[in-house]
């Protein structure tokens, strides 16, 4: 009889463990006036590990961490893996009900958190959910300290947990910009799958010092694996503003990092984006919604070709398609507007709504499968088996592949506008107006019109120390009417200081529609 394990693949647990123990003085995290080379990390590991089996929170175990950026952070995840447990970020930002929303649908056994930021809000957690566990990183009035737990055990060598490939990993929420978050269950093999190919693909630089822009729970989830394997380290940023990553980018001379889109266009905006803070840069990753392209030609005009994209979502996430640096030609305007070549590790097909191919070039909804896919919505089964039919996870998007084999997003099937009986896909309209000098951001929407169903609406941020008015409204409506057709072109403009952003980044067009939808319409022009 063949053993079991014989075919079995390395999978997170022993990526890390293997990852970690390359080096021992080499750093691999910086934050703040903290520095942790491999050995440190990989003792901070070894002893919250035991620390989580003592609390009976092993293979199975579900985890939710809310914190700050603190080096804690970094450790734990780590030490979720080898213990067995599957990790549920929270976002920083998130409300008080949207925390208890995926907390109470993930069934987590646990809060991992900052007590210097969210203590009273673990509390207010744990009363909501009575049979929650609390674990705080230090003293806390609530949590069992999980730091000094920790340090009651000494370092031993890293070991992979008892699990299989199949077995959940991790539990991540959609963006739930179309409704409730769904609870998204991955698996070992995915979270494997998702690094090998980054590995294989992404052109991470040869000297990775790699800053961490975003939730260090979130990002280093992502990066964990790739930074270890080129014997990178973690340069952690404990707030984002424009000021504080140029400073870190020159003082460290980073190297690469991860951005989503409206984080480039503020770096964009900033006063000293011309200034030489970014020559050591040579990756920036970015991702998570879409980019316009006219502000992404402004930005390898400034800072050259280092931009690479990926795409994914929570159901397969990151390296569906990815888009090289030198992909980014400014000769080749129009492939600004695309996310890349698909992977070849994944099957992706654009299918119509029966099911069948459409041509090259035709649009058609962006379909994949293969080891990446997630294993099920948790207590969703009829939203699982719709997304599944056919044999292929339906991301939802809607795309269409040039003759060069790039892919273009043309929008989410969701949020297309229905106007006087024609489709109008708001991401193109967003795309023109972003094209427009004035323009920071814009979100389009349909609107209810008692003509024609539903009305296209725009909405805009304009650039710093510009202000709305008409002749601009004029331009931007002109400028989609020669661009897209008057079918297309916004037949009201409002204009916003910021755009609502969901917790992880992106533009909540579903906020920006309910506005319209349940308020009388207050358009401009």
């Amino acid at each position: 009889m063949v053993n079991k394990d014989l075919h079995s693949p390395p999978i997170m647990p022993d990526l890390l463990i293997e990852g970690l123990n390359r080096y021992d003085e080499r750093p691999c995290l910086f934050l703040g006036e903290s520095t942790a080379t491999y050995k440190e990390v990989r003792e901070a590991t070894s002893k919250m590990v035991q620390a989580l089996l003592e609390q009976n929170l092993g293979v199975g175990s579900r985890i939710a961490i809310l914190s700050a950026n603190r080096p804690e952070v970094l450790y734990n995840i780590a030490a979720m893996q080898l213990s067995g447990c599957a990790g549920s970020p929270l976002h920083p930002l998130g409300s008080m009900d949207d925390h208890a929303y995926a907390m109470e649908a993930a069934e987590i056994d646990a809060l991992v958190y900052d007590p210097t930021v969210f203590d009273d809000h673990a509390a207010q957690l744990k009363d909501r959910i009575p049979n929650l566990k609390l674990l705080s990183f230090g003293p806390s009035k609530f949590g069992l300290d999980y730091l000094e737990l920790s340090e009651n055990f000494s370092p031993v060598a890293l070991s992979a947990p008892d699990v299989n490939p199949d077995d959940i990993s991790s539990i991540t929420f959609t963006g739930g910009t179309t409704g409730k978050p769904k609870c998204v269950m991955s698996t070992y093999r995915a979270t494997a799958y998702m690094s090998q190919i980054q590995i294989a693909e992404w052109e991470f630089p040869s000297e990775l010092r790699m800053l961490i822009a975003t939730p260090l729970s979130h990002a280093a989830a992502a990066f964990f694996v790739p930074v270890l394997q080129q014997g990178g380290a973690f340069y952690v940023m404990q707030g984002f503003t424009p000021d504080t990553f140029f400073d870190m980018v020159k003082k460290h001379q980073i190297t690469a990092t991860m951005l989503v889109p409206v984080m480039l266009y503020f770096l964009l905006d900033s006063p000293r984006a011309k200034e030489n803070y970014m020559s050591s840069m040579e990756t920036i990753f970015y991702g998570a919604s879409p980019m316009s392209p006219e502000r992404l030609r402004e930005a390898i005009e400034l800072w050259g070709s280092i931009f690479y994209q990926f795409y994914g979502q929570s159901e397969a996430p990151m390296v569906l398609a990815n888009m090289k640096r030198n992909e980014h030609d400014l000769k080749h305007p129009e492939r600004l507007g695309a996310c890349g070549r698909p992977t070849p590790w994944m099957h992706l097909s654009l299918l119509d709504d029966k099911g069948e191919q459409v041509p090259r070039g035709e649009p058609g909804e962006i379909c994949v499968r293969g080891p990446l896919v997630m294993k099920e919505y948790k207590d969703m089964p009829e939203q699982t088996n719709e997304v599944f039919s056919d044999g292929w996870l339906h991301t939802g998007d809607v795309g269409r592949l040039d003759q060069d084999g790039f892919l273009y997003i043309v929008d989410r099937t969701k949020d297309m506008i229905v106007t006087g009986g024609f489709n109008v896909f708001p991401r193109e309209i967003e795309d023109v107006l972003s094209g427009h000098d004035s323009v920071s951001q814009a979100i389009v929407v349909g609107v209810p019109d008692d003509k024609w169903g539903e009305a296209v609406k725009a909405v805009i941020v304009l650039k710093p120390d510009l202000s709305p008015n008409e002749t601009i409204t004029s331009e931007l409506q002109e400028l989609v009417k020669k661009a897209k057709g008057s079918v297309h072109a916004p037949k009201s403009i409002d204009y916003e200081e910021s755009l609502p952003m969901t917790p992880v980044g992106k533009p909540d067009k579903k906020a920006v529609r309910a506005r319209y939808w349940n308020e009388t319409d207050r358009g401009v022009g």
